[in-house]
């Protein structure tokens, strides 16, 4: 059972898959780190958020977020304490797996076979069931489904400093005028910088950015009525338009989802 540990204490174990288990109070912060390994980090309680260059990755219960290896990256608990369970692969062990950070929808098959994973000792049998484990774990990582809960930040350039701006005080009412007022710039020129900085329209960066300063609130267990009105939104439904625009289904519905898989987390 390896829980609460450092993962540089034993990234030289001599297995490719290793998995891990931390549990973090509310509001804890990871500075910025790397790992030689590739991370999937899995929120299996709470909200978390992962910043790593070019971007911000929400991370809610029962997701997880890809790190390649290499990439410096830092995490922060938010809302609640924060359950974690990570894998360390090495980066010959597995081919065609993503090269940029994203969020991944954790299956019910592939959540059993971490928390199976994290139980077993470090230096599992190869030839034996810990190694049956770790085989189909990197079978399945691969057809993770892509969640779309980024926030991509311009790395350079006039965007940098008001886009951090919005992203710690979203606006669900801002518009192109307004920002192109404040930039100088024509709406042409604003349109087709924005989307080359993020890879997003500015509406499309809007509604994620206000889902990113909702989510660890909504984790937290305040209402959507409060949620969506403390951030400007004109009804509790337009708020869940925009939620279930993204994620799939209204914010209720997911974060029941969530909590049940959590208490399973819990009873395993």
């Amino acid at each position: 059972m390896v829980r609460n540990v450092s993962i540089a204490e034993y990234e030289a174990v001599p297995r490719a898959v290793l998995a891990v288990g931390n549990d973090y109070p509310a509001g804890y912060e990871r500075e910025p780190h790397s790992h030689r390994r590739g991370q999937l980090l899995y929120a299996i309680s709470g909200v978390m958020l992962v910043g790593a260059a070019g971007g911000t990755w929400l991370v809610p219960p029962d997701r997880a977020v890809w790190i390649p290896p290499g990439i410096v990256h830092s995490m922060r608990s938010t809302g609640a304490p924060l359950g974690t369970r990570s894998l360390f692969i090495e980066p010959e062990a597995i081919d065609g797996l993503p090269e940029d950070c994203r969020v991944v929808r954790i299956t019910a098959l592939m959540r059993a076979l971490i928390l199976e994973a994290v139980d077993l000792p470090l230096e599992y049998d190869m030839e034996g069931r810990g190694g049956l484990v770790m085989n189909l774990l990197l079978h399945e990582l691969r057809s993770l489904p892509t969640v779309p809960v980024s926030l991509p930040m311009p790395g350079s350039g006039p965007l940098v400093e008001p886009c951090r701006r919005f992203a710690e005080a979203p606006d669900p009412h801002a518009s192109i005028d307004d920002w192109c007022r404040g930039l100088g710039m024509s709406r042409r020129s604003f349109t087709r910088l924005f989307r080359e900085a993020t890879g997003l329209s500015f509406q499309q960066w809007r509604q994620r950015a206000c889902l990113m300063a909702a989510m660890p609130r909504l984790g937290a267990g305040l209402s959507v009525t409060t949620v969506a009105l403390d951030l400007g939104y004109d009804s509790p439904a337009a708020f869940t338009t925009m939620f279930r625009r993204i994620l799939g289904e209204a914010p209720s519905r997911y974060f029941r989802h969530a909590a049940e898989g959590s208490l399973s987390h819990a009873e395993a």
